[in-house]
C-alpha cells in the first residue's frame, strides 16, 4: 500500500512537472510553428499547427535586406561575443584568484568598491562610457564589448569566481609552493582545472547576455555591416510598413539555437558552477 501510494504522488509530480516545462516551452513552440505560417494564420488563428507548411520564412529571412544577409549578422555576432566571452572569462579568473588568495593593502575596501558597482544601473554609465569610446575612436567596432572584457570590468563574475576559489582549501596551494610553484603556476595548473564548472558558468552567462545585447550594440553600433543579432532582426521589423512575421519568428528561431545548443553541452558544467563552491569529498 505504501509502494503505491509513493508512486501515485511520484506520477502526480511527474505530470505536474511535465505540464510545467509544456508552460515555459510553448512560447518557442509557437514560435517554431509559426515560422511556417502566413500572416494571416499568425495574426488571425488560434491553432498552433499551420494549415500548411511554407518554408519562406527562412529562405527570405536568411537572404535579408538589400545587401546584408543575415549570415553576415551571425557573423558578427560571433565576432563580437567570442573574444568577449574569453577576455572575461581569462580575466575575472585572475583578479578572483588576487582576491581570494592573496593579502595586500586596502584589499578588504577594493574588494567592496568593485561589489558597490553591481549597483550602479546602466543609464547612470552609458553616457560617460559613450564619451570615452568615442574620443578613443571605439564607436562602430566591437572594441566596446571586448575591451572592458579584457581588463576583468565584470564584478560578478568577479565575486562569483572568489567565492568558488574560497571552497577550494589552501593546503593545496601551500603543498604546491613547497613543490616549488610560482603563484602563477599554482593558479594555472592546481586552481584553474578546479574551477572548470565555475568557468564555464561564467562564460555561459556572458556568452547569452553579449549574445542577446540590444541596448549597447544600439548605443555603439551604428553601421549596418557591423550589425549583430539582435540589431539585425530589428531591421526586419522597420523595413517596410508591412512586417513578414513568419521570416521574424525563422531567424528568431535561428538566433537562439546557438543558445540552446551551448546551454545543452555545457549544463553539466554549468549546474556544477551554480550548486557548488568548492570541491566534493
Amino acid at each position: 500500500m505504501v509502494a503505491k501510494n509513493r508512486k501515485f504522488k511520484s506520477a502526480i509530480v511527474y505530470v505536474l512537472l511535465i505540464l510545467f516545462a509544456f508552460a515555459m516551452c510553448y512560447p518557442l513552440i509557437w514560435m517554431f510553428f509559426s515560422s511556417f505560417k502566413t500572416n494571416y494564420e499568425i495574426l488571425g488563428s488560434y491553432k498552433l499547427l499551420p494549415e500548411k507548411f511554407i518554408f519562406d520564412g527562412y529562405v527570405n529571412g536568411w537572404n535579408g535586406i538589400g545587401k546584408h544577409s543575415f549570415g553576415l549578422y551571425i557573423v558578427n555576432t560571433f565576432k563580437m561575443v567570442i573574444p568577449t566571452v574569453l577576455f572575461t572569462v581569462f580575466s575575472c579568473a585572475i583578479v578572483a584568484y588576487g582576491f581570494a588568495r592573496f593579502r595586500f593593502p586596502m584589499k578588504k575596501l577594493l574588494f567592496g568598491l568593485m561589489i558597490s558597482t553591481l549597483m550602479l544601473p546602466n543609464s547612470v554609465i552609458i553616457i560617460p562610457r559613450y564619451l570615452l569610446f568615442n574620443k578613443w575612436h571605439w564607436l562602430d567596432t566591437y572594441l566596446p564589448f571586448i575591451m572592458p572584457a579584457l581588463f576583468a570590468c565584470y564584478p560578478f563574475f568577479i565575486f562569483m569566481l572568489v567565492q568558488f576559489i574560497r571552497g577550494i582549501p589552501k593546503e593545496l596551494d601551500e603543498a604546491a609552493t613547497i613543490d616549488g610553484c610560482t603563484s602563477f603556476r599554482t593558479f594555472r595548473s592546481i586552481l584553474l582545472p578546479l574551477m572548470k564548472p565555475a568557468l564555464f558558468s561564467a562564460g555561459l552567462f556572458q556568452f547569452m547576455w553579449t549574445w542577446n545585447d540590444f541596448f549597447n550594440t544600439l548605443i555603439y553600433i551604428s553601421k549596418v555591416e557591423k550589425y549583430p543579432i539582435s540589431l539585425g532582426l530589428r531591421i526586419s521589423l522597420d523595413s517596410s510598413s508591412a512586417v513578414q512575421w513568419n521570416q521574424v519568428m525563422a531567424m528568431a528561431l535561428v538566433s537562439i539555437m546557438p543558445l540552446i545548443i551551448l546551454f545543452f553541452f555545457a549544463q553539466k558544467y554549468f549546474v556544477e558552477g551554480i550548486a557548488t563552491s568548492g570541491l566534493k569529498g
